[in-house]
């Protein structure tokens, strides 16, 4: 008896402590297709009847795990409507791939697709979020389709072609970076690799040169993937929370209103 009652005690705990948004959230899987490859993708609504903001989520080269999946759901919480294409299992590419496949961004301009099309989104241009090879992703489709992308926000992102050798990387920037219009918010730690903060940096000053509405915030402490480290220090933890505002309030200034 005592121990059915601890049972029930604990599962109470664990129901309460479970976000409440998370039941009120409705998650459909989709199956998308890019050139004759299926690109399984997420879509994520928030409560209510909408219509909402569209957000395309883009992962990174470690692949479309639980961390995204939570993610995602924060976003759609925060009463985006979120699509999370996954670029790499519809073409079985191992997890952390090295190069880039231009291939790959088909199935993500795809998901782009779907969203535009979807009647529970507002319309008009949608908001790309993307998480370290993901912003690359962004820049490619917001040079490509700029009437189609209203923003960007990068988590510590690829500013540069991943195929490009080294000296490019240290020293410059992706072409995309000089045509893009599309407002861009960059979140970085300021102990990311320094590879990736410069790519960051001279992005930055380009895009401010040109006009782009552009901000780039540096976590003090915070470390490379800050925002989902199962080591997280109480700083990155803080960072993390301070981003996800930052990322809110960027795709809520940007992204036009229903």
């Amino acid at each position: 008896m005592e121990r059915q009652a601890h049972l029930r005690t604990l599962s109470a705990a664990l129901l309460a402590a479970w976000p409440l948004w998370v039941a009120a959230q409705s998650a459909e899987l989709l199956n998308l297709r890019a050139n004759g490859i299926d690109v399984p993708a997420e879509l994520v609504r928030p409560e209510g009847a909408g219509p909402f903001r569209p957000v395309l989520f883009v992962h990174a080269r470690r692949g479309y795990e639980d961390e995204e999946r939570a993610h995602v759901r924060e976003l759609a919480s925060q009463g985006f409507l979120v699509l999370a294409p996954d670029w790499q299992k519809g073409r079985l590419i191992e997890r952390w791939p090295v190069a880039h496949d231009p291939e790959t961004e088909a199935d993500v301009e795809a998901a782009l697709e779907a969203l535009l099309k979807r009647p529970e989104a507002c319309k008009g241009p949608v908001g790309i979020v993307g998480v370290s090879r993901g912003p690359y992703y962004a820049l490619r489709l917001a040079a490509k389709r700029p009437q189609d992308v209203a923003a960007i926000v990068s988590y510590y992102g690829h500013f540069q072609n991943p195929n490009a050798p080294e000296p490019a990387q240290i020293y410059s920037f992706a072409p995309e970076v000089q045509t893009i219009k599309a407002p861009v918010l960059m979140l970085i730690g300021e102990q990311d690799f320094e590879v990736r903060r410069l790519s960051n940096g001279r992005a930055f000053y380009a895009l401010w040169e040109r006009g782009v509405p552009v901000e780039l915030q540096m976590y003090p402490l915070a470390r490379r993937a800050f925002d989902f480290r199962r080591d997280q220090t109480p700083e990155e933890r803080i960072a993390t929370r301070h981003a996800r505002q930052r990322a809110k309030e960027w795709l809520l200034r940007w992204l036009p209103k229903c």
